[in-house]
């Protein structure tokens, strides 16, 4: 049976004048790639890593006033940092405005404990809070007068108005087995990053066993891959921008990272993913370091268009 091409989706970074980009600039870039064709673009989301942030769902708000078709998707959006009922409202009201666009995909970061410390949480309780939100969140989507007793969120007959345009979709992104288990228990998809096509494999399985053991159905959970990438003419050129853009990002070696991380040409980067389409991965998420935002929109559908002349 043949493997269909999976979806591609391009991260868009915020804006911020101090380090060179407008919001126009973002806002040009998300035009651009509905134009080209990808399928959905991705917000990241932090308050404050290593002192950065930008919030998510500002972002795609933003973007969704001025696109159409393309899926709004956070990949991750760090729920244990906030309330899950102003989480609740936000969600409902972008969803509303995209007219069903938007995917809400979550993680419970950690790399930087400080920016858990800073907003008031113990980063320790990151993954209960994530469960707990998830559960709160669907729940007031869908109902009103919403009791919630739980370890670290409690709700007194909260009802929240606006609701969602549509049941909307939460992804879990991780590698640990805490994200594989959430993922089984209470997520619509999966997003991997920094895994073997093996240990995807591996990840795969274990969800579906969590998921049966559930009582949920085979195949109700959408897995999927996100990488860091560059797209130039030569191997050594692209190295070096992603190599750049991740140590800039994480201050660790990009050593650390490279053997997860395509680069090269966009059918060099589309040969490297498409194990993992082979796999199961039916979404793809890039995250592109290049000179400008257009730029990573634009290199990210060649990869798209490599990805779909392998599986055409």
């Amino acid at each position: 049976m043949p493997v269909a091409p999976p979806t591609v989706s391009c991260m868009i970074r915020s804006w911020d004048i101090r380090t060179g980009t407008t919001g126009g600039m973002t806002l040009d870039a998300a035009r651009r790639a509905e134009e080209l064709g990808l399928d959905g673009v991705l917000a990241g989301d932090h308050v404050t890593f290593f002192g950065y942030g930008n919030d998510g769902l500002i972002t795609l708000t933003a973007i969704a006033a001025v696109t159409e078709r393309v899926e709004l998707k956070t990949s991750v959006y760090l729920l244990p940092l906030r309330h899950p009922v102003p989480v609740a409202l936000q969600c409902a009201q972008l969803d509303q405005l995209s007219e069903g666009r938007f995917v809400l995909g979550i993680g419970v970061g950690g790399e930087d404990p400080h920016e858990f410390t800073s907003s008031g949480v113990d980063p320790h309780t990151r993954g209960a809070r994530a469960n707990e939100a998830i559960a709160i969140l669907r729940r007031l989507w869908a109902d009103d007068d919403v009791t919630f007793a739980g370890r670290h969120y409690q709700l007194d007959a909260v009802t929240v108005y606006p609701k969602p345009l549509r049941d909307i979709p939460i992804f879990v992104g991780g590698r640990s087995e805490a994200a594989l288990r959430r993922a089984g228990q209470l997520g619509d998809g999966y997003t991997g990053i920094w895994l073997s096509v093996e240990r995807f494999l591996a990840a795969r399985e274990s969800i579906a066993t969590v998921a049966a053991d559930a009582g949920r159905e085979a195949g109700a959970i959408e897995t999927g891959m996100q990488f860091w990438t560059s797209v130039a003419e030569s191997r050594e050129e692209a190295r070096a921008w992603v190599a750049a853009g991740m140590e800039g990002t994480y201050r660790l070696p990009f050593e650390r990272f490279e053997r997860y991380t395509p680069y090269g040409t966009a059918r060099e980067v589309a040969q490297f993913i498409a194990p993992f389409v082979e796999a199961g991965a039916r979404h793809v998420n890039l995250i592109p370091v290049q000179a400008t935002p257009e730029e990573n929109v634009e290199r990210a559908a060649e990869v798209r268009e490599e990805l779909r002349a392998l599986f055409a």
